[in-house]
C-alpha cells in the first residue's frame, strides 16, 4: 500500500512539474512575442520615418534642380539678348551716319564730274562698310517699295497725298529705309502714303472750264 501511494504520489509530482514547465514555457513564449511585436512595431515606425524623410528630399532635390534649372534658361536668354540687342542704342544712333552718307551720295547724282568721281566712291566705300558691320550685328536693311502696302507695324508715315498711280492707303515714296535688329524692329521706314488716286478727268474738266 505505501508502495502504491509513493507510486501516485510520484505521479502527482510529475504531472505537477509538467503543468508548471508548460505554463512557464507559454508564458516565456507569451513575452518574447510581446517583446517581438514591440520590436518589430518600432522598426516599422522607423522605416516608415525614414521613407518619409526620403521622399521629403528627393522632392527637396527635384524642386532644387527645377528652379536651378531655370535660372540657367533665364541667363541664358538674357545673354542671348544682350549680345543681340545691347548696341540698339549705339546702332539707333549710327543710323544717321548712314542716312548722311545716302543723302551725300544722292547729292553726288546731281554733280557728278571727274574731279567729284574719286569722293563719290570714296562715300560709297564707306556706305559698304558700314552696311557689312551692320550685317555681322545682325542689323537688316528694311527697304519697302512704291505702291506695297502701308503697314504701322514697319512704316513711319511722314506725310499722306494723292497720287497719279498709287492706290490709296500704299506707299508712294520712300523717304528713308527702315532697319532691324535681331527680330526687332530698330526704326521704321519713313515713306511717303497715298491718299487715292487723283482723278484726271475732273482735273481736265476744271481746266477747261
Amino acid at each position: 500500500m505505501e508502495n502504491i501511494k509513493e507510486e501516485n504520489e510520484t505521479v502527482e509530482n510529475d504531472v505537477l512539474n509538467e503543468t508548471l514547465k508548460e505554463a512557464q514555457e507559454e508564458e516565456g513564449n507569451t513575452v518574447e512575442k510581446i517583446v517581438s511585436d514591440a520590436i518589430d512595431g518600432d522598426v516599422m515606425s522607423d522605416l516608415e520615418k525614414i521613407t518619409q524623410d526620403r521622399d521629403s528630399i528627393k522632392d527637396q532635390l527635384m524642386r532644387s534642380l527645377a528652379e536651378n534649372e531655370n535660372i540657367r534658361k533665364r541667363f541664358e536668354k538674357e545673354r542671348r539678348e544682350a549680345e543681340s540687342y545691347g548696341i540698339t542704342k549705339l546702332a539707333r544712333d549710327i543710323l544717321t551716319v548712314h542716312d548722311n552718307l545716302q543723302r551725300a551720295l544722292d547729292l553726288a547724282d546731281d554733280i557728278l564730274d571727274e574731279k567729284s568721281i574719286p569722293m563719290i566712291e570714296g562715300l560709297e566705300l564707306t556706305k559698304k562698310d558700314l552696311l557689312e558691320t551692320f550685317k555681322r550685328n545682325k542689323i537688316e536693311k528694311m527697304e519697302p517699295s512704291v505702291g506695297e502696302k502701308f503697314d504701322p507695324k514697319f512704316h513711319q508715315a511722314m506725310f499722306e497725298g494723292p497720287s497719279e498711280k498709287e492706290e490709296k492707303g500704299t506707299i508712294m515714296q520712300v523717304l528713308s529705309i527702315g532697319f532691324s535688329i535681331g527680330d526687332r524692329l530698330l526704326r521704321a521706314a519713313h515713306v511717303a502714303v497715298s491718299s487715292g488716286k487723283i482723278n484726271n478727268d475732273n482735273i481736265s474738266d476744271s481746266e477747261e472750264k
